[in-house]
C-alpha cells in the first residue's frame, strides 16, 4: 500500500459555490431516489443510499430534501432513471469516462455528445477508454479528520488497498467489494466520512499543458452543467502552475 503518494485530483466538479444549488441539489435527489429504488429505502440496509445521503449531506441539502427523495422512490413516484455510462477522449488525448443518469437516452447522449464535440474531444464505443481504469472503491475524508499518518494506519487497519494525502484532505482506495466494510471500519476511527463510492482510477496518466488544459475544463463545465451528467472521471494530470494560471 502506498501511503504517502500527492493526490492527483482526477474527478472534476465545480463546488457548490460554481452553480445553482438548485441544479446540484437536483443531481442529488435524483442519485438518492435511484439509490433507494434500487434496494431498501433505509440507510442501514442500503449502501448505495447511504453514500447518496452523505454526499447530499456534505452538499448542504435539507434533510426534508432528502427524505422526500427517499419518500418519493419508496412509493413508485418520480421517473425511471437508468444509469449510461459515456466514453471517450478530450483535448490532449485526455480519457475520460462520463456516468449519467437519464429518463431518455437521447436527449442524454445528444447533450453528451455536443458537449464533448464542441470542446476538443469525441465519443467513443463502449469500452474505449475503461481498459486503462481500474474500478474501484473511493473513500475520502476532509484534511481535518487527522494527519498522513493517522489515516494510513487506519485504512491499513481497516483493509484498504491504497491511500493518498494532501493538504486538500484524503482518499482512500478499496476493492468494490470490500468498500463498505472498509468504510464502516474507518468510520469508527475517523469518524463519517465526506463521501463512499464506486471510482474508476486511472492506471496511468496524461499530462494536460496549459491550452489544452483550457479546453478541457471548458468541457469538464459544459458536461456538469448537464442535469443528466453526475460524475465525470478522466486520466489527466494539471501542474499547479498550469492551474494557477488558468484561476
Amino acid at each position: 500500500m502506498a501511503g504517502h503518494s500527492k493526490f492527483k485530483n482526477i474527478m472534476y466538479r465545480k463546488g457548490a459555490q460554481d452553480k445553482k444549488r438548485s441544479a446540484l441539489f437536483s443531481k442529488l435527489s435524483r442519485e438518492i431516489t435511484v439509490a433507494a429504488r434500487a434496494g431498501l429505502p433505509d440507510i442501514t440496509m442500503n449502501a448505495r443510499l447511504r453514500s447518496a445521503v452523505i454526499a447530499a449531506r456534505k452538499e448542504g441539502m435539507p434533510k426534508d430534501n432528502i427524505e422526500r427523495s427517499i419518500n418519493k422512490a419508496s412509493g413508485g413516484e418520480g421517473e425511471n432513471y437508468e444509469e449510461v455510462r459515456y466514453e471517450g477522449f478530450g483535448p490532449g488525448g485526455v480519457a475520460l469516462i462520463i456516468e449519467t443518469l437519464t429518463d431518455n437516452r437521447n436527449r442524454t447522449a445528444t447533450n453528451v455528445r455536443t458537449a464533448v464535440s464542441k470542446n476538443g474531444g469525441n465519443l467513443g464505443a463502449p469500452g474505449a477508454v475503461s481498459h486503462g481504469f481500474d474500478r474501484l472503491g473511493l473513500i475520502s475524508y476532509p484534511a481535518s479528520a487527522g494527519d498522513a499518518d493517522k489515516v494510513f494506519e487506519a485504512a491499513l487497519e481497516a483493509g484498504a488497498e491504497d491511500v493518498e494525502s494532501n493538504e486538500d484532505g484524503h482518499s482512500i482506495w478499496t476493492s468494490i467489494d470490500a468498500l463498505h466494510e472498509v468504510a464502516k471500519a474507518l468510520e469508527a476511527v475517523l469518524g463519517e466520512p465526506e463521501g463512499i463510492k464506486l471510482a474508476w482510477r486511472p492506471q496511468t496518466h496524461v499530462s494536460v499543458g496549459e491550452t489544452d488544459a483550457a479546453t478541457l475544463m471548458k468541457l469538464i463545465d459544459a458536461l456538469d452543467d448537464d442535469d443528466d451528467v453526475q460524475t465525470v472521471w478522466g486520466n489527466y494530470d494539471i501542474s499547479d502552475e498550469v492551474m494557477e494560471k488558468l484561476s
